[in-house]
């Protein structure tokens, strides 16, 4: 089952510059886990990589097929990680490659030029139909990167036994960030940026405010930065509890929209509440919800959304973190189908 209709990116740009009402409702995700795309695709793309033939062309029909007007794509910076876990087997410590200044000096840093492997935003941009566009970015925000590059707890010691390494470290990943970003924005095939780091959980941020004050926001205020100077808005994705640093990413950063969201930290139709006239929501259904009702229970709360959210237009109908491995592929298109239904489309079903 295909979702029939022509991408136009124009439309989901009304809802990321709150510049109009969108035509269509747009939909918006992050990403989808290899494993989901199989299942949608009946292709074993969670068997496949980059450089594997046929890759790229099941990952734009695989978006394209359920009625995105873009295809979200983002690729990891050209740094190693421990690959061999160094006998950790779980969190960030397994890809921990140094602790200290002389792990950090060792570290085979790439050249700021050559940050990512562009050449894969070129294939997809041969692959696009008429009317799609790309929205790219660097797999892995700062913050992310960083607390892999070191570990979790290896960051979280370094920030008292040395705190210069860090803003040293934090400093060089964000150069290498906003060297990619600056690069991408240049895209012709690239219709906005994002980044996904990920700063928190259910009830606070990992790292405090001001010290993400200090060494994450002003790469995203970077970013942002590059990203306008094109004439292209910019995509935060983050999860966790971030309330006590929204102004700072809305005033400061000047991030146009926000992805990832969570009922039991702020469902998305509160924040589309207290800040939706300053930055798009984008997403928001609960993945839980989704993967544990019923189709009534779920076309209810499709439903609901939609109408709180898009009542402007400024809201993109998605999950509110990604499509995963343990989502059922039907849920997800009941989804799809509400919103069609409910905003005067073609149902999917």
């Amino acid at each position: 089952m295909r979702i029939e209709r022509q991408p136009n990116f124009e439309e989901f740009l009304k809802a990321l510059w709150r510049s109009g009402r969108p035509a269509h409702l747009p939909f918006y995700e992050h990403l989808a886990s290899p494993g989901f795309i199989a299942a949608r695709t009946g292709v074993p793309f969670d068997r496949m990589d980059y450089d594997t033939p046929g890759y790229w062309e099941t990952y734009v029909d695989f978006w394209m097929g359920m009625g995105f007007d873009c295809v979200p794509m983002e690729i990891p910076l050209n740094c190693p990680l421990n690959e061999s876990g160094g006998g950790v087997t779980e969190g960030s410590e397994a890809w921990a490659m140094f602790t200290d200044r002389e792990g950090y000096e060792r570290y085979p840093w790439p050249d700021e030029s050559n940050p990512i492997d562009f050449r894969h935003f070129d294939t997809v941009a041969a692959l696009l139909p008429e009317g799609a566009k790309i929205v790219g970015g660097v797999c892995m925000g700062p913050y992310e990167w960083v607390s892999h590059l070191m570990g979790t707890v290896g960051l979280s010691y370094a920030l008292a036994d040395d705190p210069d390494l860090v803003r040293e470290v934090f400093d060089r990943v964000g150069r290498l960030h906003l060297s990619a970003v600056r690069q991408l924005a240049t895209h012709p095939a690239i219709g906005a940026l994002r980044q996904g780091d990920d700063l928190g959980y259910k009830t606070s941020t990992f790292l405090s405010p001001p010290q993400l004050r200090e060494m994450v926001f002003p790469v995203y205020a970077g970013m942002a930065e590059a990203a306008h100077a094109r004439s292209k808005p910019f995509i935060l994705h983050s999860c966790g509890n971030l309330a006590e640093v929204y102004e700072d990413l809305i005033e400061t950063c000047r991030i146009d929209a926000k992805h990832s969201f969570e009922d039991v930290i702020m469902p998305v139709t509160e924040f589309k509440r207290i800040y939706g006239s300053r930055i798009t929501p984008l997403g928001g259904l609960d993945v839980d919800v989704i993967c544990r009702s019923s189709e009534e229970q779920l076309r209810a709360y499709t439903r609901k959304l939609v109408e709180e959210c898009f009542s402007d237009g400024w809201w993109a109908l998605g999950t509110g973190n990604s499509l995963t491995d343990y989502m059922p592929v039907e849920n997800y298109l009941i989804v799809l189908d509400e919103g069609l239904r409910v905003t005067g489309g073609k149902g999917a079903l």
